[in-house]
């Protein structure tokens, strides 16, 4: 047995009239002339989903001493690209203050408690000096 098969776009129909024109001799829908405004209309074309943009993530980790040093690394995923790099303490509080309100104040709280331990520290070792100034002018 043999069956030939066309392929979709070759097979031909009995008429070349489209139905929305054909007559209802012709067993056809009769042809209406229509307002614009009553057609139906095509559903608006959806959007596709905008790309993702490509995220970068970096680690900068910001580590200070009670000293008042402070150091910096900054890594990509597992990689360092900076490691154990002096920072001042000036330019944290700077960076912070750019980056958000809400890292500025805790880290410059951080920082003026360093400031307030060297500034005593400072005075206890004037006091220190002074004495010892003293001792030494005794010994004349």
């Amino acid at each position: 047995m043999t069956v030939d098969a066309l392929a979709p776009e070759t097979l031909t129909t009995d008429s070349d009239t489209p139905a929305d024109l054909a007559s209802p001799a012709d067993g056809g829908t009769p042809a209406v002339d229509t307002p614009a405004d009553e057609r139906p209309r095509k559903a608006p074309a959806k959007k596709a989903p905008g790309k993702k943009a490509k995220t970068i993530e970096l680690t900068l980790t910001v580590t200070g001493t009670a000293d008042g040093e402070w150091r910096a690394e900054l890594k990509q995923g597992t990689t360092y690209l900076a490691r154990d790099l002096a920072v001042a303490a000036a330019a944290v509080s700077r960076a912070a203050k750019e980056l958000h309100d809400d890292l500025a104040t805790p880290i410059d709280k951080v920082i003026e408690e360093a400031r307030a331990q060297q500034a005593a520290k400072v005075a206890a070792l004037e006091a220190e000096l002074e004495a010892a100034r003293k001792v030494l002018s005794d010994l004349e």
